[in-house]
């Protein structure tokens, strides 16, 4: 019986190595930009950029940002982009994100809140409320955030470790 549950334990070792090797393979190193604007007298904004690639190699900026207003308030967003024409995001869907271990979390679509002028609304950007999960996220386990589209299958956008550390330092 021993060495029945050893061969188990070996062979479930192996395959928690194979899951965390395959999802360093999918997940493309990213250059970051740290940029901190003032908006206004006494708002803030504190930003990190990554450009990404999704499941067909199509470019997405992904703007992760902290703004303080001169309430002394703080919102945590992040802004996904996309090129024109490389998607319409149904906004009427959060935002998923889940880890290499299954777990998921969901942020709220608050794009309205994005675009001042609804004549500058892109079908291909959107922007989800991070605040009440950012913490809650593990920053040495990979994330998948899947987005959910009008015309087809969802988009997939791996993001790296260090970018959730990055994105937890603006919290």
């Amino acid at each position: 019986m021993k060495p029945l549950l050893r061969f188990l334990g070996s062979l479930f070792i192996v395959g928690l190595l194979a899951v965390g090797l395959a999802w360093d393979g999918v997940i493309a190193p990213a250059q970051a930009a740290l940029r901190q604007l003032e908006e206004a007298p006494g708002q803030v904004v504190v930003q990190s950029r990554q450009t990404l690639k999704d499941q067909e190699g199509k470019t997405w900026q992904a703007i992760a940002f902290r703004r303080t207003t001169p309430d002394g308030a703080n919102r945590f967003y992040l802004r996904l982009i996309g090129f024109p024409g490389v998607a319409t995001l149904d906004r009427s869907q959060p935002l998923q994100l889940t880890n290499f271990r299954g777990k998921t979390w969901e942020a709220t679509d608050c794009s309205e809140v994005m675009f001042t002028d609804a004549t500058q609304n892109q079908p291909s950007s959107g922007q989800y409320d991070l605040g009440p999960i950012l913490m809650k996220l593990e920053p040495a386990i990979p994330l998948k955030l899947s987005l959910a589209t009008m015309e087809g299958p969802e988009i997939v956008l791996n993001i790296a470790p260090e970018m959730i550390a990055e994105w937890r330092s603006l919290q």
